[in-house]
């Protein structure tokens, strides 16, 4: 039996104003889910840069094994390589311990590679010699099919040309940021389809689902597939009951 809960990257990623809160009230709601994760033992809490210092210290305090990871260039990936590197440098100092960076889809689809490599091999570099995890989020409700395997692949070609093969395992591709604005009710986070097409083509780099996975059903069906996390805001519905399933 294999607990569920080592695949849950439990997710709050909310401004104030997204939430329709003030800053305080906010800050509660990251609060409690980092609680939450540390009270249910999930792999990681996942939250906004500006609150990875807070989670550092409740991780801390509480002598909890809880990951703290946090998104870079949020959610559209387009603000450079350099702004990409200063918030991820903040980050690490603040104790972060896995940087989940979304990758510049748009210059992607405008087949701007060269630019996407370099941005891929820095900000990975940069991760790695600071001993984090990294992901990359490619955003597939914003990609057609062929370009989710040309990312994922770009991707998985850049890390395995540039770095050790003992590191593969550290370098994720994800699928959404889960904030994509979709047309016509289109889902804006992972789906089977997408999530197949990542897993055929990141291989041996790992594949986290995040977006839109809100049940149990929806979670198991994933890790049949191989994915190796979940991100999801929905992480104790997912997991509460027995906490397992037969062969997890």
């Amino acid at each position: 039996m294999r607990d569920l809960k080592e695949f849950m990257d439990s997710t709050y990623l909310k401004t104030a104003e997204q939430a329709g809160v003030s800053v305080e009230e906010n800050n509660k709601l990251v609060a409690e889910l980092i609680e939450e994760a540390i009270k249910e033992d999930f792999k990681l809490a996942m939250i906004r840069p500006d609150q990875v210092k807070m989670g550092r210290t409740m991780v801390d305090e509480a002598k909890s094994k809880v990951l703290v990871g946090t998104v870079i260039d949020f959610p559209e990936g387009n603000r450079g390589l350099k702004a990409k590197l200063v918030e991820a440098e903040q980050a690490v100092i603040d104790g972060v311990d896995e940087l989940d960076y979304v990758v510049d889809y748009t210059a992607f689809k405008k087949g701007l590679t060269d630019q996407v490599k370099e941005e891929v091999y820095q900000c990975t570099a940069f991760g790695l010699n600071e001993g984090k995890t990294v992901k990359w989020i490619i955003e597939t409700a914003a990609l057609t099919d062929t370009e989710i395997i040309q990312l994922t692949t770009l991707i998985k070609n850049v890390v395995m040309s540039k770095f050790e093969e003992k590191l593969y395992s550290k370098v994720f591709v994800k699928s959404s940021t889960g904030f994509y604005k979709t047309e016509g009710g289109k889902p804006n986070g992972a789906t089977i389809p997408a999530i197949v097409l990542m897993l055929e083509n990141a291989g041996p780099l790992p594949v986290k689902a995040s977006g839109g996975i809100r049940d149990r059903e929806t979670a198991i069906e994933m890790i049949d597939l191989g994915v190796k996390r979940l991100g999801t805001s929905s992480a104790k519905i997912i997991v509460e009951g027995s906490g397992t399933v037969d062969n997890y």
